[in-house]
C-alpha cells in the first residue's frame, strides 16, 4: 500500500483532533526535518513515533550493526536483523510502516571530521548515542552552528532529558558543558558495561521525540535551562536548573583543540589486545586464564572458568597473578578489558595479560 492510497487526514486524526495541534500544527510537523545520531534504544523509539506523528523528512546516523544483546530493549529490529546496520534495517521498518516520512541514512561513525557535511541541512538534532566524546562533540558543533540539541542518556535504572542550545528570546539556552563542563575521561562506565533496564530506554526515547514535537508545534514548554532525571525504580523525577555559563568563544577554543575520541579502543596497542579468532584458539590451553571485568557479575558467560572482579573492584583490591600462567581480560565492549589489562600490566610487567578485542558482544 502506498501513501496515495492512504487517507492522511483520517491517519493523523487523532493528534489533528488536539485544538493544541491541529491542522497548522501537523503541516508543521510535515514540513519539519530533523537529524538523529544513534539508532539503538534511544533513536529507534524517538525514530518511530516522531515519524509516526508526521515528521516530513528523517536523517539517521548510526555506524553500528545489530547485536543480540541489543533486542531486548531496541525493539524494532529482530533476530533476522543481526550484524546488518541498525540505521538501514530501521529505515526500513519506518518506510513500511509510516508513508508520510523520508528517510535519509548515514552508517559513517560520526566524528569532528564529517560532523558538519553530515548535520549541516538539520537545525534540529537528537543525541541518541552512548558516547560521552561523541555527546561532548555533538553539544559543541550544535552550540557554534546554531542548532537546537535534543539530549537523552542513560545508566542502568536512570535516565537524563534536555533541551539545548535553544533559541529563546534571543539567546541561547543552557548547553551540555552547562551542567558539566569537561568530557570525565575515567572509571565512566557505557550501558554495555553496566546494563540497563529496557523500560527506561523507551522512557527516555519517547521523552526525547516529545521534546520535538513540542518544539516544532510550539506546544508546551521544552526542557530548557534543565535537565529532568528519571529514576524507574522508586518513579522519582527531579529537575537539574541549569545557567548559560559557557560561550560560544569559549566553546570554539574547545573545539578547536578537542580530538573528541571515539572511545579507549581507538588508541588500544596491539600488543595488548587478542582477537576473537586467536583468543578461541587460545582459551583452549591449561594456562591460559579468562577474567572477566563487567560490573554485572550475574551475566551469563560462554566460556568455562572465569574469573569474575568488576573492574571497579579490581582496581581497589588488584587479584594476584600467577607468573606461570597467561591472562585474557573481557568485558562486553572491549573498553573495560583493555582498561583493567593495562592497569594489571603495571603491576606484573613480566605476565602475559592480554584484552579481548572488541569484547563478547557478538559472541
Amino acid at each position: 500500500m502506498t501513501s496515495k492510497k492512504i487517507n492522511k487526514n483520517e491517519f493523523f486524526k487523532r493528534q489533528t483532533s488536539l485544538k493544541e495541534i491541529g491542522e497548522n500544527g501537523q503541516k508543521k510537523l510535515q514540513n519539519a526535518k530533523i537529524a538523529i545520531i544513534g539508532c539503538g534504544g534511544l533513536g529507534s523509539i524517538a525514530a518511530v513515533y516522531l515519524a509516526a506523528s508526521g515528521i516530513g523528512k528523517i536523517k539517521l546516523i548510526d555506524f553500528d550493526t545489530v547485536n543480540i544483546s541489543n533486542l531486548h530493549r531496541q525493539t524494532f529490529f529482530t533476530l533476522k536483523d543481526i550484524d546488518k546496520p541498525k540505521a538501514k534495517i530501521l529505515a526500513k521498518h519506518i518506510q513500511k510502516t509510516i508513508p508520510f516520512t523520508q528517510i535519509k541514512t548515514e552508517i559513517n561513525a560520526i566524528n569532528k571530521q564529517n560532523i558538519g557535511s553530515i548535520l549541516k541541512d538539520y537545525s534540529l538534532i537528537l543525541d541518541c548515542t552512548d558516547n560521552l566524546s561523541i555527546k561532548y562533540l555533538i553539544n559543541d558543533y550544535c552550540v557554534l552552528n546554531n542548532k537546537t540539541l535534543i539530549y537523552g542518556s542513560l545508566f542502568k535504572f536512570d535516565g537524563y532529558v534536555a533541551t539545548f542550545n535553544f533559541s529563546l528570546n534571543g539567546k541561547r539556552t543552557a548547553n551540555l558543558r552547562d551542567a558539566f563542563p569537561k568530557i570525565p575521561t575515567q572509571n565512566i562506565p557505557n550501558c554495555s558495561e553496566t546494563g540497563t533496564l529496557n523500560t527506561i530506554v523507551g522512557i527516555i526515547g519517547l521523552q526525547q521525540a516529545n521534546e520535538v514535537l513540542k518544539i516544532i508545534t510550539n506546544t508546551g514548554k521544552p526542557l530548557t535551562n534543565q535537565i529532568l532525571i528519571y529514576n524507574t525504580l522508586n518513579n522519582d523525577q527531579f529537575k537539574m536548573k541549569l545557567k548559560p555559563k559557557f560561550t560560544k568563544t569559549e566553546i570554539e577554543k574547545i573545539y578547536k583543540n578537542e580530538t573528541y575520541q571515539i572511545d579507549f579502543c581507538a588508541n588500544q596497542l596491539e600488543e595488548f589486545t587478542i582477537l576473537k579468532k586467536e583468543f578461541l584458539h587460545k582459551i583452549k590451553q591449561p594456562n591460559v586464564n579468562i577474567i572477566s571485568v563487567i560490573e554485572d557479575q550475574n551475566t551469563i558467560l560462554p566460556f568455562k572458568k572465569v574469573t569474575k572482579i568488576p573492574l571497579s573492584k579490581l582496581k581497589e583490591n588488584p587479584i594476584e597473578l600467577d607468573k606461570n600462567k597467561e591472562y585474557i581480560v573481557i568485558c562486553n565492549k572491549g573498553i573495560s578489558s583493555y582498561e583493567a589489562t593495562v592497569f594489571l600490566k603495571k603491576r606484573h610487567p613480566n605476565i602475559t595479560i592480554l584484552s579481548l578485542k572488541n569484547g563478547i558482544s557478538n559472541f
